[in-house]
């Protein structure tokens, strides 16, 4: 049972698990809900499915949020849309443009998982494309904290007479575009931390041996993972002990993002040798090499030679590298990064409190020994109270492998 967005159903569906269902989200012929007087039913209803049609554009919409749009006459669907891909059509627009006539959406409720846009980008203001349309009503599941929004879109229908009504799960709307929030207001990408370990909580053996932990299943879910972010980050360390290529091997997928994930090492002593998986595939896919200021400066020449981009960090200390790398990705307008490990890596990300999201995968296996490796290593904490929190989001079961997603409590 492979779930392959973020598990984001897990916590929609109970909110509307008491709710008739519709026949389809595509458009197509709608049951009107049989209490047409519970308006707010109603409206958490229709923007459930605002929020599961955003989700389509997850790993394609990026560094825009994702967004769904569903609109409403007497009590059924006549249209939907979602943003399927970055620089295109965003959600109102797709859902206006499925009508048969432009005059059907005038005197509709359009549903919105995210407050329309007012400004013109890549694409021309939706807020203006709904008031142009005639609706008579919007109901937004959260404002937009993008500086160009913040309230705008809301003013500009509320200007034009329409009817808004904001906050409709907003929780859900939130928790969706959790990634896109962290990015606008604090200017880092998110940071998925994955692993996965035995039983006992080990990521290697004693010697170091690590492949593989689980099954074919679970690894095709991580492909999935590498398949939708937007960089993947490692150590020095993993780069030595697996040589890995670090891309989405994935096939017959049309869902999937055809912009492979750029891959970022970080290097604060070592640096990758020139017959490296990465560095000779360098030309093809992007790899980008986060050094601190002792690295052999020499052999940056030839790393960039063979294809590799080097962003040279101020500081020698790990976390604080890692916060100014996240900074640099962010200016870059970079979503999502995942951290495929190891031990040290992880440490710097947690010590500079920068893991949003962990993936961890239980393979069913022990290893035992004292000297074998916990997924995070460093110091850690020494009170529990001091320990970062996190809520499960989803569990998932791949054959005899189990994948637990939790989300960071704030």
């Amino acid at each position: 049972m492979a779930a392959v967005s973020f598990g984001f159903q897990e916590w929609i569906d109970p909110s509307m698990s008491d709710l008739p269902k519709p026949e389809s989200t595509d458009g197509g012929p709608q049951r009107p809900l049989e209490n047409e007087n519970a308006v707010n039913e109603k409206d958490q209803h229709f923007m459930g499915m605002a929020i599961h049609l955003a989700q389509k554009g997850l790993g394609a919409v990026e560094p825009n949020p994702m967004v769904g749009c569903v609109l409403v006459r007497d009590g059924q669907v006549i249209a939907t849309g979602y943003h399927q891909k970055f620089g295109g059509p965003h959600a109102e627009v797709e859902a206006l443009r499925s009508l048969e006539s432009p005059a059907q959406a005038s005197g509709v409720t359009a549903y919105v998982s995210l407050e329309p846009c007012c400004h013109h980008g890549k694409t021309p203001p939706c807020a203006q494309a709904l008031v142009d349309a005639g609706v008579s009503r919007v109901v937004v599941a959260m404002a937009d904290p993008f500086p160009k929004v913040a309230g705008g879109g809301l003013d500009l229908l509320r200007s034009a007479g329409i009817e808004t009504t904001v906050g409709v799960m907003q929780e859900e709307a939130e928790m969706l575009n959790a990634p896109y929030l962290k990015l606008v207001r604090d200017g880092r990408p998110w940071v998925i931390a994955k692993w996965a370990m035995t039983m006992d909580g080990r990521i290697a053996t004693a010697s170091g041996q690590s492949q593989w932990i689980t099954g074919d299943q679970a690894r095709q879910e991580v492909h999935r993972l590498r398949a939708r972010v937007d960089g993947i980050a490692v150590g020095m360390g993993t780069v030595v002990a697996d040589d890995p290529m670090l891309t989405a091997r994935l096939t017959n997928d049309p869902s999937l993002s055809s912009q492979p994930a750029g891959r970022f090492v970080f290097c604060r002593h070592r640096l990758p040798a020139l017959e490296s998986k990465l560095v000779r595939s360098a030309s093809d896919i992007p790899v980008t090499l986060c050094v601190g200021p002792e690295v052999e400066h020499a052999r940056l020449a030839q790393l960039e030679q063979a294809g590799v981009h080097v962003i040279a960090l101020h500081s020698q200390e790990s976390s604080e590298m890692v916060s100014e790398m996240l900074h640099r990705l962010g200016q870059k307008q970079m979503t999502n990064l995942m951290l495929e490990g190891g031990a040290e890596l992880l440490a710097s990300f947690f010590s500079a409190d920068q893991i949003d999201e962990c993936h961890v995968y239980l393979g069913p296996k022990l290893f035992g020994g004292e000297s074998a490796k916990g997924p995070i290593g460093g110091r850690g904490i020494e009170q529990i109270a001091d320990a970062l929190k996190f809520r499960l989001i989803s569990l998932d079961a791949f054959g005899n492998d189990f994948r637990a997603t939790y989300r960071r409590v704030i």
